[in-house]
């Protein structure tokens, strides 16, 4: 959109925020408590620094400091030392997880036109930590050892409909070798894909068309990848759960009950290694076969081909598989008045490499929030309920720090934990948070109370004129502009909050801003404070809008007389969500009415593309019908509840506890299918997304799996766990 028009959006906005002002209320406070708390918010406003977040950045990002490292150990031990000096009572916890490091990586390309992959990162004069000591090589932590050869075919980003594809194309990837480009899904389910498909290795490459070139001047003269640059990175099977594989459900103490590492099912068992685009050219280059589709092709200067070429690959990674120590730094202001309500706040301190973006940057908001509630602490200030501030340590392998403690603390915390709220890497740009949508209205109005540090119109404002300049249509864009209240997005994986919300239903957000700080140096040697200080957050001042939107979090939840939890909220996003399973339902009887037509019509055969030579599509069984009512019915029930609840005026302790425990009532004890360890009804990684959320995970995903005996069975398992919400709010008094 030309910058006018972005003008004239933020201008119908500002219009509206006069009137907004002289209306200001703050959710859970009445009376002298708000204006109390508001003084309180200015003046921990005052107490945050760009500079000092900068500063931290910089000391925490100076060296390596991976999970089971001597500088990660050092890093744990310098957060703890600075909670103390903040007037924190702080704590090191620590667990024995599994964490393999690579012993051999190779990759090579056999036959007429042979190459050997670099499969390494060199050091730049212009980023001064990329050549030091003690960094993780290029690698995929959970890979299995393995030495293979094969023929190599080429999988798109490997998704289940690519795969698709590649059988109408005749292309068999089983006993080959897959190379998928990262994007469009978590990279753990590329080879998971891979590996159901009968494929004994997979390579994940970067193209320049995700994150390269393409994009924009590359490292280091602009923020993009440049051809050397490598994506490190878990691929864990987390959908089935996160955390230390050997100990699900269970802290990794030191003697706890540990599976075999071969019989543990979130690992894979095909070898699996990430590569730049330096390294993938020759052996994308060296495939024949069909010509990909037009959506296939990346931005390297070849022809991009399915395979299999002439040539074979040889792909040779092993590893050694050790526990290690993973320290998580907790820290503890008791509260006056409920010390056994706990507010949580969390952000990782581990990092593939240096980390300057993930998770320094967020770690160094949190910190900020930390010591500002620290001052405020000395200046008499006493939070009402206990504070609980964590840096989670091997979060990078999959969520395993912040897991650990769960399992192990999990009675309490189901017990006293009012709320978990999330950050990670933070960059310029746009408020984007997600969680549970009780809180939706709360974290509403503090987006609408900070400052958005580049334009100086609230967070909320921005975010908003962002979401009516990206919509489709002219419909969508009023509607955008429209908005008075702040939506929150449903959350997956890939941060701390999944074993808090998914795992044991406690009310969780995940906060940072970004959307103006695109680059390639995610998980590589180039994520440090030299490329973070230039194009993520150059002033450092978005980590001071964070620090004043999850400190507000913190603080509101600390002392509401009445914890703001407004279920009307959550009622109205998961009616949204049984609209959209309907819709699809719709859809998808429709499209294979249609589809089932032109193939028994002979249409598809007329129309085919002659080169690509395609199979017909298989009919397919029609979509057959689905009661959703028993969902309809239990939504009836829980907005009369939720209406009700709302005109609650009084307060106590037990209303409370009541409030911030109702979401375990959406917990499903055996769990989703196939995956126990998720427990919400609503919120879930998906089973092919990883990191990518579905909404009623039960009933969605059986639906575009086409089985549907279970997706009417999960729609009485999500209707009974929505009723049981219903009832335990309208008991509430």
């Amino acid at each position: 959109m030309q910058i006018r028009s972005i003008i004239s959006v933020v201008s119908v906005i500002l219009s509206c925020t006069t009137v907004a002002a002289q209306q200001k209320s703050i959710s859970g406070f009445k009376g002298d408590a708000i204006t109390t708390q508001q003084q309180l918010e200015a003046r921990f406003d005052q107490l945050i620094s760009s500079a000092n977040i900068g500063e931290t950045i910089r000391e925490l990002s100076a060296k390596p400091h991976h999970v089971g490292s001597a500088n990660g150990k050092a890093v744990a031990e310098s957060i703890l030392a600075k909670f103390k000096s903040y007037g924190w009572d702080a704590h090191l916890v620590t667990y024995q997880v599994l964490f393999p490091t690579p012993k051999t990586r190779m990759l090579e390309l056999t036959g007429a036109t042979p190459y050997k992959a670099l499969l390494k990162e060199p050091a730049l004069k212009e980023d001064a930590t990329s050549g030091q000591e003690g960094q993780l090589p290029t690698y995929n932590a959970w890979s299995a050892d393995g030495n293979v050869t094969a023929a190599l075919v080429y999988v798109n980003f490997g998704l289940p409909e690519d795969y698709e594809w590649l059988e109408r194309a005749g292309i068999d990837v089983k006993g080959k070798i897959v190379i998928a480009r990262y994007g469009h899904s978590w990279r753990g389910t590329k080879p998971k894909v891979a590996q159901e498909h009968g494929a004994i290795g997979c390579i994940i490459y970067s193209d320049p068309a995700q994150d390269g070139y393409v994009q924009g001047d590359v490292y280091p003269k602009g923020a993009y990848k440049n051809e050397y640059g490598v994506q490190r990175g878990s691929i864990m099977d987390m959908v089935i759960y996160p955390g230390d594989p050997l100990t699900p459900g269970i802290g990794a103490t030191q003697n706890a009950k540990r599976l075999d590492r071969l019989q543990a099912p979130n690992l894979l068992k095909i070898p699996v290694l990430p590569i730049s685009y330096h390294d993938a050219q020759p052996l994308l280059a060296a495939l024949t076969g069909p010509v990909v589709p037009a959506a296939w092709r990346g931005g390297l200067p070849i022809t991009y081909h399915a395979g299999p070429g002439k040539e074979k690959v040889h792909l040779e990674v092993s590893f050694d598989w050790q526990l290690r120590s993973a320290y998580d730094v907790i820290a503890e202001i008791k509260g006056a008045q409920f010390p056994d309500q706990w507010i949580i706040r969390g952000n990782h301190h581990d990092a593939w490499v240096n980390g300057a973006a993930d998770p320094v940057s967020g770690l160094a908001a949190e910190l900020e929030e930390a010591k500002a509630i620290g001052e405020l602490v000395k200046g008499g200030y006493k939070p009402a309920r206990t504070l609980v501030y964590c840096a989670w340590d091997a979060e990078e392998p999959g969520l395993i720090g912040s897991t650990e403690w769960v399992e192990d603390h999990a009675e309490e915390l189901q017990k006293k934990t009012v709320a978990y709220i999330n950050t990670d890497n933070n960059g310029r740009g746009f408020l984007f948070a997600g969680g549970s949508h009780a809180l939706e209205p709360m974290m509403g109005e503090i987006a609408k109370d900070v400052v958005d540090p580049q334009t100086h119109v609230s967070i909320f404002e921005r975010k908003r004129a962002f979401d009516a300049v990206n919509a489709n249509g002219v419909k969508a864009k009023k509607e955008a502009l429209q908005k008075q209240d702040l939506k929150l997005e449903a959350l997956g994986s890939g941060s701390d909050y999944s074993s808090f919300l998914q795992h044991l239903g406690i009310p969780s957000l995940n906060l940072g801003f970004g959307g103006e700080d695109d680059g390639g140096e995610y998980h590589s040697i180039y994520d440090s404070y030299d490329d973070f200080s230039r194009f993520k957050d150059p002033g450092f001042v978005y980590g001071t809008a964070l620090a004043q939107t999850a400190g507000r979090a913190v603080l509101r939840l600390a002392d509401a007389s009445v914890l703001p939890f407004d279920f009307r909220s959550l009622h109205k996003t998961i009616s949204t969500y049984v609209d959209e399973l309907q819709a699809l339902t719709t859809d998808m009887r429709e499209t294979t009415k249609a589809n089932n037509l032109l193939i028994n019509t002979r249409q598809y055969s007329l129309a085919a593309n002659k080169e690509e030579n395609l199979k017909l599509p298989v009919v397919e069984d029609e979509v057959p019908y689905i009661d959703f009512s028993p969902l309809q019915n239990a939504l009836l029930a829980l907005d009369n509840a939720a209406q009700q609840l709302a005109g609650i005026k009084n307060s106590s302790p037990a209303i409370n506890e009541a409030l911030y425990q109702a979401e375990q009532q959406l917990l499903a004890a055996d769990g989703l299918p196939r995956r126990s360890w998720y427990k919400h009804t609503i919120y879930a990684p998906g089973f092919y997304t990883g990191y990518g959320v579905k909404t009623i995970p039960g009933v969605r995903e059986a639906i575009e799996q086409r089985n549907w005996k279970e997706a009417q069975v999960q729609i009485g398992a999500a209707a009974a766990a929505i009723n049981r919400l219903a009832v335990y709010l309208a008991a509430i008094r």
